[in-house]
């Protein structure tokens, strides 16, 4: 039977990075994160529930959700944001099962489901056998994601205050990846570590 793992971490802690590596010692990857994007892509699952619930002028011309309009309409109305996670959130769900399914099928030994919001969901906890969470000091945060994307500091800040508390994750974790102040080999030595743990 193949190890579950539930990835997550803070923005700028490093967890794509310890995912690709993960994927490099032979995990098979499920990204909780781009199977919702894909849903509220153009043609996806989503949208036509979407128009139902919401209006069709919440579907941009080329047929993908508006999210500039969704996000004014989750700011006005916060329970617009659970509305639409209740369209969202059982797709995931169900795509999710499909591609462990196929992972199974191909022989995976560890499945890492890759969820930003593994703690504060609330009901990924019971889909995993561990949680691994990538952790760094929130400076560290700061100043990885201001250099990668340009975002002022300020913003920065205000993503990780809107993201589960540092100490909520670490306290959902089995095991914890401190990637601060690692070189890459560092990290690597770190993940392999953690990769056998599971078997791999």
């Amino acid at each position: 039977m193949a190890v579950r793992i539930g990835l997550t971490g803070g923005i700028g802690s490093g967890k794509s990075t310890v995912l690709a590596m993960l994927q490099e010692l032979g995990a098979t990857a499920i990204d909780a994160d781009a199977i919702s994007r894909a849903t509220t892509a153009p043609g996806g699952a989503a949208i036509p529930l979407i128009a139902q619930k919401f209006g069709a002028d919440f579907i941009a011309p080329d047929g993908a959700l508006d999210r500039a309009k969704m996000r004014e309409r989750a700011y006005a109305h916060p329970e617009a944001r659970r509305e639409l996670e209740q369209i969202i959130h059982p797709l995931v769900g169900q795509e999710s099962a499909r591609q462990v399914e196929a992972a199974l099928a191909a022989g995976a030994r560890c499945i890492v489901f890759d969820i930003p919001l593994l703690v504060e969901s609330g009901r990924w906890r019971r889909q995993v056998d561990r949680v691994l969470v990538v952790d760094c000091e929130p400076e560290t945060q700061v100043a990885r994601v201001t250099a990668r994307s340009g975002l002022a500091p300020e913003e920065v800040r205000a993503i990780i205050a809107a993201q589960a508390p540092r100490a909520l994750r670490l306290a959902a974790a089995d095991l914890v990846i401190c990637n601060e102040g690692l070189t890459l080999e560092a990290l690597r030595y770190e993940v392999e570590q953690a990769a056998r743990s599971f078997g791999l």
